[in-house]
């Protein structure tokens, strides 16, 4: 079967599935049944990105355009499924299982005044729309539940609130669409840790879509942590926007998936809006990581950092596109980008693209890339002090990761994330060796 004819093949499947899907009691009526419609028919008449799409050019999603997903079933795992991922210490746990809320495992009585968690479609979705794209349109289309989370202006949380999105698929390959949204009020400040994970090695299709809406110095810490199997394909659209003075600071951690993408978008609307996008990705054996960001600097005096590490063994595969845009009234922006990825493989590969559109004269932009393999003098150095070479060689694999995770404001977190990479660097150096 040629491949043109096989993709038809399969959004024949995904066809039948939505078919099915209307007579579900989940598909809702009315506008969430019409916004259901709409999504599907757009992603019927553009399919799924090729090579041939600009964005898309260096990542193919051919294995999912192979492969026959049904909608994720419901799922009740005990309380000892999500002990691995628990963070210490968190104001509050919302916990979704196969894209659907999970009350029993969930833990949020002990949140303070202010902070109010809602479920269910039937949520306003709020003035804006995120940016449209085939996932996004899969994810609308078959999204059967939505987690919102609100902060009252003026309320600071002090530990973080875990939302932990966990698959547990063992037969058919599924497809999961998570919804998050964070809406915080003037002046208020609250950590979000999003973690995405796994129970099985089935195969499965993440369509996560998460939306931080900051109003007036608000103040919000994102960590994302993707560690869900090598089997599955996790494709993750973030869409902030940020009032005047508000904050925000995120941190991607990609630690497993066959393919991974996270498209990031970050308008700074208010005037005087600072965001630092920070990631860290590490792939090894087929993997391929892509990550896409743009930074919209809307509105003056706007500052943005961005610092995105790659780790890649075997044939792992990384893309790695960065986007500024500085509108014409957006004076005095400075934007600063890099991009730095360790090959610890001859086999594996990055390819990374800032880009600059820049509509306004008193600016300060910079960008850099740099990729590369371990240090031998600083190899050769460790060792003549007495560290043995695999030693030496997770000394300076830490050091190059550390300078993304000890941005992580909670201790707790941080410790997770580390904890997490030092497990994905043992497997992969395991796979070399």
């Amino acid at each position: 079967m040629s491949r043109p004819a096989a993709v038809a093949e399969r959004h024949e499947a995904l066809a039948a599935r939505f078919e099915a899907f209307r007579r579900d009691p989940a598909f809702g009526t009315d506008a969430v049944s019409r916004a259901r419609e709409q999504a599907f028919q757009r992603f019927l008449e553009r399919g799924f990105p090729t090579s041939r799409d600009e964005e898309w050019k260096f990542t193919s999603v051919a294995p999912i355009a192979a492969t026959a997903f049904v909608t994720a079933r419901p799922a009740s795992p005990g309380p000892d499924a999500i002990e691995p991922y628990r963070v210490p210490g968190a104001a509050g746990r919302v916990v979704l299982v196969n894209g659907r809320v999970s009350k029993a495992l969930s833990s949020v009585g002990d949140l303070p005044a202010g902070v109010a968690v809602e479920t269910g479609l039937g949520v306003p979705a709020g003035p804006r729309q995120t940016p449209s794209g085939a996932f996004v349109d899969l994810h609308e289309a078959f999204a059967v539940d939505a987690l919102t989370i609100r902060v009252a202006p003026k309320t600071v949380l002090t530990e973080p609130i875990e939302v932990l999105s966990l698959s547990d698929v063992d037969g058919a390959p599924a497809l999961l669409a998570p919804r998050i949204e964070v809406r915080v009020g003037e002046g208020a400040e609250v950590s979000i840790v999003e973690t995405h994970a796994g129970r099985h090695d089935t195969a499965s299709l993440t369509t996560a879509v998460i939306r931080l809406d900051l109003a007036s110095s608000a103040v919000v810490h994102h960590v994302k942590i993707q560690a869900e199997p090598a089997t599955a394909f996790h494709l993750a659209t973030l869409v902030a926007w940020l009032g005047r003075a508000s904050t925000l600071t995120s941190h991607a951690l990609t630690y497993g998936g066959r393919i991974s993408r996270n498209d990031i978008m970050v308008v700074l609307e208010g005037e005087g809006a600072e965001c630092t996008l920070d990631g860290l990705y590490v792939a090894d054996a087929d993997a391929l990581v892509d990550t896409h960001t743009t930074i919209d600097h809307a509105t003056p005096h706007c500052p943005s950092h961005e610092r995105y590490k790659g780790i890649l063994a075997g044939r792992a595969k990384a893309v790695f596109n960065g986007k500024i845009i500085v509108r014409p009234d957006a004076q005095k922006t400075d934007a600063k980008q890099t991009n730095r990825a360790l090959l610890l493989s001859d086999t594996a590969q990055v390819n990374t693209k800032p880009q600059l559109e820049i509509f306004a004269d008193d600016v300060k932009c910079t960008h850099g890339a740099a990729i590369g393999q371990l240090d031998d003098d600083a190899m050769f150095y460790l060792q003549t002090r007495g560290l043995p070479a695999a030693d030496a060689r997770n000394l300076l694999i830490h050091a190059f990761a550390a300078e993304v995770l000890d941005g992580i404001k909670a201790a707790a977190v941080r410790d997770r994330a580390m904890a997490l990479l030092e497990a994905k660097l043992s497997l992969a150096h395991t796979e070399q060796g």
